[in-house]
């Protein structure tokens, strides 16, 4: 797994190892352990969602505070979005900042937002389906 930085300390984006050959490819979306190992990131995800968009549906930004304040691993299966992520966190040095990225079921690039940040994204393709895991219910 390959872990980029985004310039907003906790955002980044995971490129997950494919292997890929004339049958089709395979790779783990999620390992613990891993994720951990290659982000200093202790996490729990307690709950995976998905939906399905049609082109130009805008979902977002959400964004939950207190004990409900989530962190969250995102990705497209099939189709495409541009998701934002805004830094909500009050006394963070890049508090109001966003970073923004293009998710698709081909690039298999994968976001990941920490608690306190507002998320969104907008469908670039019909019947786009959006996954992640939370950290919270």
């Amino acid at each position: 797994m390959n872990i980029i930085e985004t310039g907003i300390e906790g955002l980044f984006v995971v490129e997950p190892r494919i292997f890929a050959d004339q049958r089709g490819y395979f790779f783990e979306s999620f390992s613990e352990k891993e994720f951990r190992k290659a982000t200093g990131v202790d996490i729990e995800f307690v709950q995976d969602n998905e939906s399905k968009s049609s082109k130009g549906v805008l979902r977002g930004l959400h964004f939950q505070t207190g004990e409900y304040a989530q962190a969250k691993l995102v990705r497209v299966v099939s189709g495409a979005v541009q998701d934002v992520a805004v830094d909500l966190r009050k006394g963070s040095p890049t508090f109001g900042k966003y970073f923004s990225i293009i998710l698709t079921g081909e690039n298999k690039k994968q976001f990941f937002i920490p608690a306190g940040f507002a998320h969104g994204f907008v469908t670039l393709e019909d019947n786009t389906i959006f996954q992640y895991k939370c950290s919270q219910y």
